[in-house]
C-alpha cells in the first residue's frame, strides 16, 4: 500500500510538472535562468554557435522550451506560424493560426505560453487562440477584441498571457472587460474586470502569490492595476503615465513590494503591498530606469538592466531606489541573468556577458550578432545551458556552459 501511494504521488509530481506553463521571460517572467556550469567568459570570437533555423517568418517573440522541443512564432504571408523545433535544431512541424501583424513592425510579438499540449498564441490583432498539441487541432479561439469588446493599440497587442491552475489571464483593454480570466481549456470568461477602462499597455502581467490570495499586477494605458486573480476585483490602482502610453515591461516582485517601469524618460516605482495585498504605498521613485522594454532583473537586492531616453547599464538598490552607477559601454537592450552573470542584447546587436555586480559595470564578452534580420529587440533565452536568441526570421542557439 506504502509502495502504491508513493507511485501514486511520483505520477502526481511528474503530471503536476509537466502541466506547468512555460512562458515568457522564464519561470514567473522574472528572466532569470537556472545557472548550469555557465562559461566564466567566451572565445574572443565569441559562444560557438550550435546551430542556427532561419526562415522563421518575422517577428519578435522568444522561444519556449517544453515536451522536449522548442515552440517560437513567426509571420509568413501575414499568417502567424507555430514552429515547433527539436532541440538539435531541426525543424519538426508547423501550424498556421491566423492574420498576424503586419503594419509597423510586422510580424509576430507575444511569446506562446505551453502548458502541458496546451499552446496559447495571442495575435498581434488581439486573437487568442488554444491550439492542442497533441491533436494537432485548435482548440478555441477568442477574439478579445470583437468578442470581448476590447481596443488594440497602436501596435499591436504584444502580452503575452500567463495561465495558472485552469484560467488564463490577458487584457482586451475594453471599457467592461479590461482584464480578464479565461477558462484555459475552454476559452470561457470567468471573470472580467473593468480596471479604469484604459487600454492595454503592451505589457504581460505579473501573478503574485501571497499567503492569503493571489494578485494579478498589470500596467494599462495610465494607471498600474492589482486585481484579485480569484474573481477578478479591483484592488488598488496607481498612476503611471508616459508620452505614448507603451508599458511593455513586465514588472518585478520581491519582498512584499513590486517594480513597475516604462520608458520614454517615465522611469519606475517601487510600490510596498499591504499585508494582504489590498492596497499600496509608494517606497521609491526613479526617473533613471527608463527601460522602453527590454526588462529587469533583480539578483541579491539590485535591479539591473539599461534605460531608454537614459541609454545607459545601470545598477539600482532594491531597498533604496539608488543608483549605484551607470555605463554606457554597450548600448540599451534586454537583460537575462543567470547565477550572478547577466546577458544583455542591446538594439546595435551586442550580445554580451557582463557580472552582476553593484559598484560597477564589468563587462566581460561580447559579441555582435550577424545572423538574422530586421531590429535587434528579442529578449534571450537560456536552456540546458544553452542560450538562444532570435534575431528575426532566425532563430541561433550560442554554447555558454562548460
Amino acid at each position: 500500500m506504502k509502495k502504491l501511494a508513493t507511485l501514486t504521488f511520483c505520477l502526481f509530481v511528474l503530471f503536476t510538472k509537466a502541466q506547468e506553463p512555460t512562458q515568457w521571460r522564464g519561470n514567473g517572467s522574472t528572466g532569470i535562468y537556472p545557472a548550469e556550469k555557465l562559461m566564466a567568459q567566451w572565445p574572443a570570437a565569441g559562444p560557438d554557435i550550435i546551430w542556427s533555423v532561419g526562415d522563421l517568418g518575422e517577428g519578435f517573440s522568444s522561444p519556449v522550451f517544453a515536451n522536449g522541443k522548442i515552440y517560437i512564432t513567426g509571420m509568413v504571408g501575414g499568417q502567424g506560424v507555430l514552429f515547433v523545433i527539436d532541440k538539435n535544431g531541426t525543424p519538426a512541424k508547423k501550424y498556421e493560426y491566423g492574420k498576424e501583424w503586419d503594419t509597423s513592425y510586422p510580424g509576430t510579438r507575444s511569446t506562446v505560453t505551453v502548458a502541458g499540449s496546451l499552446a496559447y498564441l495571442y495575435s498581434g490583432h488581439g486573437k487568442l487562440a488554444c491550439f492542442d498539441l497533441d491533436s494537432e487541432k485548435m482548440k478555441w479561439t477568442v477574439d478579445l477584441i470583437a468578442d470581448l469588446s476590447g481596443t488594440n493599440i497602436t501596435w499591436g497587442v504584444t502580452e503575452s498571457v500567463v495561465v495558472d491552475g485552469d484560467r488564463v489571464y490577458c487584457s482586451p483593454g475594453g471599457k467592461t472587460n479590461n482584464v480578464v480570466a479565461l477558462d484555459r481549456f475552454s476559452g470561457k470568461t470567468i471573470w472580467a474586470c473593468a480596471g479604469l477602462g484604459e487600454q492595454s499597455a503592451y505589457n504581460t502581467p505579473l501573478l503574485i502569490e501571497l499567503p492569503t490570495r493571489k494578485i494579478l499586477v498589470t500596467m494599462m494605458a495610465s494607471h498600474i492595476l492589482g486585481i484579485d486573480a480569484s474573481n477578478g476585483k479591483l484592488l488598488w490602482n496607481y498612476e503611471q503615465t508616459n508620452r505614448w502610453s507603451v508599458h511593455a515591461n513586465t514588472p518585478v516582485y520581491s519582498d512584499g513590494a513590486v517594480f513597475c517601469f516604462s520608458g520614454y524618460g517615465q522611469g519606475g516605482v517601487k510600490l510596498k503591498l499591504s499585508s494582504d495585498g489590498s492596497s499600496v504605498s509608494k517606497e521609491w521613485f526613479s526617473t533613471d530606469y527608463d527601460s522602453r522594454m527590454g526588462g529587469v532583473v533583480l539578483i541579491n537586492g539590485y535591479l539591473y538592466g539599461s534605460g531608454d531616453n537614459n541609454r545607459e547599464w545601470m545598477c539600482i538598490d532594491w531597498k533604496t531606489g539608488e543608483t549605484k552607477y551607470k555605463s554606457s559601454e554597450v548600448g540599451k537592450g534586454a537583460v537575462i541573468a543567470s547565477g550572478n552573470k547577466l546577458i544583455g542584447y542591446s538594439e546595435k546587436g551586442e550580445l554580451f556577458l557582463a557580472e552582476a555586480n553593484p559598484t560597477e559595470f564589468k563587462l566581460i564578452s561580447k559579441v555582435k550578432v550577424e545572423l538574422g534580420t530586421a531590429q535587434h529587440w528579442v529578449h534571450p533565452v537560456i536552456n540546458d545551458g544553452i542560450l538562444y536568441l532570435r534575431h528575426g526570421n532566425t532563430l541561433i542557439a550560442y554554447k555558454i556552459s562548460n
